[in-house]
């Protein structure tokens, strides 16, 4: 049975980054089947890590499933749809497994979305306590002046709290029109929409084009990919990183 040096093996679980994973070790906190280890040692599959006397959870990597899609407008994010409406799921083909999208995207907005049938990484991506950052690309009407776009930054109100500072850079002005990117690291239902709304402007188009490392690049709108073994590898240490 293959053997994998147990840091790795727990910052591919996506508990924390390599370096921390080798802090915990070099302080006795982790265990192989019961008994303490040291840096450089490794495990298979069928052992049992703990840290801090709890399992940790190793996805099984041949079974578990990672996907990218560009949303288009027009679907939901859902699994089925009372209304009949289309849904994301149905753009999905040939997967070989069930896989259900992590966190969403309204359906009138479009961008990079994932699946994916391990719950562990799912929660992990959602959980605010991550911080995980998302960079829209928004077109707004009619105009922005310099209150609204430090009102953004700074956090507005929305639905009785406000919300975390974000990173807001104009691309595009045009008459009656602006395209900016704006950076979150919280995942509130329609923030951006919102936030907008909140200080005045129309959203007209809302597009996700990155979540933490993962960048959306020239997928066309409706197609699908799974994660290549570099970009899971760097969305797992993005979530050890934010422990």
């Amino acid at each position: 049975m293959e053997k994998t040096r147990i840091q790795k093996i727990i910052a591919d679980a996506g508990y924390c980054s390599r370096r921390k994973a080798e802090e915990l070790i070099s302080k006795g906190r982790v265990k192989v089947n019961g008994r303490p280890i040291k840096l450089g040692d490794k495990a298979g599959f069928k052992d049992l890590i703990t840290i801090d006397g709890e399992k940790l959870f190793v996805p099984r990597r041949k079974n578990n499933i990672y996907i990218m899609m560009n949303k288009p407008r027009g679907y939901v994010t859902t699994m089925s749809d009372e209304l009949d409406r289309r849904c994301v799921t149905d753009l999905l083909e040939d997967v070989g497994e069930r896989v259900y999208p992590v966190g969403r995207l309204d359906r009138n907005s479009e961008g990079l979305l994932l699946f994916t049938n391990d719950g562990e990484f799912a929660n992990s991506i959602m959980h605010p306590s991550r911080h995980i950052a998302k960079t829209y690309r928004v077109t707004v009407r009619p105009d922005i002046n310099d209150e609204q776009l430090v009102q953004l930054s700074e956090g507005v109100e929305i639905d009785g709290r406000k919300t975390l500072p974000a990173t807001v850079v104009v691309k595009t002005k045009e008459q009656g029109r602006v395209v900016m990117l704006i950076t979150i690291k919280e995942g509130r239902n329609r923030q951006i929409r919102k936030m907008c709304e909140a200080v005045g402007l129309e959203v007209a188009r809302l597009r996700r084009i990155s979540i933490g490392p993962l960048k959306l690049g020239m997928l066309k709108p409706g197609a699908w990919r799974e994660l290549t073994a570099e970009e899971l590898r760097a969305i797992l240490n993005a979530i050890g990183k934010e422990n």
